[in-house]
C-alpha cells in the first residue's frame, strides 16, 4: 500500500510539472515542481536541468506591486534541490548556481516592504513600497541549512555552508561556513589548508 501512495504522489508531480513548465521563462530537462506550491511571475523564472522545487514552496517574481513596476529575474541552476516550504521572492535578481541544496523552510529574498525610515514605518507594512538593497547571488555547490534566511544584497561564494536557522545579511566568502543571527563565519578553508 505504501508503494501505491508513493507512486501516486510521483505521478502527481509529473503531471503538475508537465502542465506548468511552459509558463516558465525556461524549464530544464528532468526538473520537477513540488505539489501544493505557488508561483507568480513564471515568465521571469529560469529553472535549469535536473532540479527539484520542494512541495508547499512559494516562488515569486514581482513585476508589479501596488503602483511600482519591476523587471525581476530568478535563476535556479542545474542539479539544485530546493527543500520543502521554501520561499524565494524577487523584484530585482536572485541567481542560484548549480548543485545548490537547501533544507526546508528556507527564505531567499532580494526585497522587503519598505526601508527602515520614519516615513515608511508610519505606513501599514503591506502598503509600503517594495525595496531592494541589491541582488542575491548564490554560487555553485552551496548548502543552505533548514530555516535559514538569505537577505537582500548578499553574495554567497562557491562551496559555502549556511548553518540551520542562520540569517545571512552580509556576503559569505567561498568555502566558508557561517552560522547565527546575523550569520558570522565560524570556519573557513583557505588555499593553504
Amino acid at each position: 500500500m505504501r508503494k501505491f501512495f508513493y507512486y501516486r504522489e510521483r505521478l502527481k508531480v509529473h503531471i503538475l510539472t508537465a502542465l506548468k513548465r511552459r509558463e516558465f521563462k525556461h524549464f530544464g530537462k528532468h526538473s520537477f515542481l513540488g505539489l501544493r506550491s505557488r508561483y507568480k511571475g513564471e515568465q521571469y523564472i529560469h529553472i535549469g536541468d535536473d532540479s527539484v522545487l520542494g512541495s508547499n514552496s512559494i516562488l515569486t517574481a514581482w513585476d508589479t506591486y501596488e503602483s511600482q513596476h519591476f523587471t525581476p529575474e530568478i535563476t535556479i541552476g542545474n542539479n539544485c534541490d530546493i527543500g520543502q516550504q521554501a520561499h524565494i521572492t524577487a523584484i530585482r535578481c536572485i541567481r542560484i548556481g548549480n548543485n545548490v541544496l537547501t533544507g526546508t523552510k528556507v527564505l531567499i529574498t532580494d526585497n522587503s516592504h519598505g526601508d527602515f525610515s520614519k516615513d515608511q514605518l508610519d505606513i501599514a507594512p503591506n502598503r509600503r513600497p517594495l525595496y531592494s538593497k541589491g541582488p542575491v547571488i548564490i554560487e555553485d555547490n552551496v548548502w543552505i541549512g533548514e530555516k535559514a534566511s538569505i537577505m537582500p544584497g548578499v553574495h554567497i561564494g562557491k562551496g559555502a555552508v549556511i548553518a540551520a536557522n542562520s540569517v545571512v545579511t552580509h556576503d559569505v566568502p567561498a568555502y566558508s561556513m557561517v552560522a547565527g543571527v546575523p550569520a558570522r563565519i565560524i570556519k573557513q578553508i583557505t588555499s593553504k589548508q
